[in-house]
């Protein structure tokens, strides 16, 4: 299942790592390990944040994209469904409106 990862980073771990020249090394090892679809960095509520675009194959691989940022940069994750819009034409809305209107 696609997933959209928003990931929030502490000032305080991410200045930390700016500071002692480690930022850059820790974001490319996660992207290395976890290669995402698509990432982009941005700011949200005033921090340091990350959107990745990955696919999970299996819930037990939500530890392996949620772990290197909670342990590298003590960031909260949270993880999102996302569909592409061919996803949403395969998912019947037609069908659905029918029977729930």
């Amino acid at each position: 299942m696609r997933m959209l990862l928003h990931i929030k980073i502490p000032h305080k771990e991410f200045n930390a790592a700016v500071l002692d020249g480690s930022a850059g090394q820790k974001l490319r090892r996660i992207l290395e390990e976890t290669k995402p679809e698509a990432v982009y960095f941005t700011e949200y509520e005033g921090r340091r944040s990350a959107i990745m675009i990955v696919d999970l194959e299996d819930p037990s691989q939500v530890p392996t994209y949620a772990e290197p940022w909670f342990l590298s940069f003590n960031a909260d994750v949270e993880f999102h469904a996302v569909m592409t819009p061919d996803d949403l034409g395969r998912a019947g809305l037609d069908a659905l409106g029918k029977k729930w209107a």
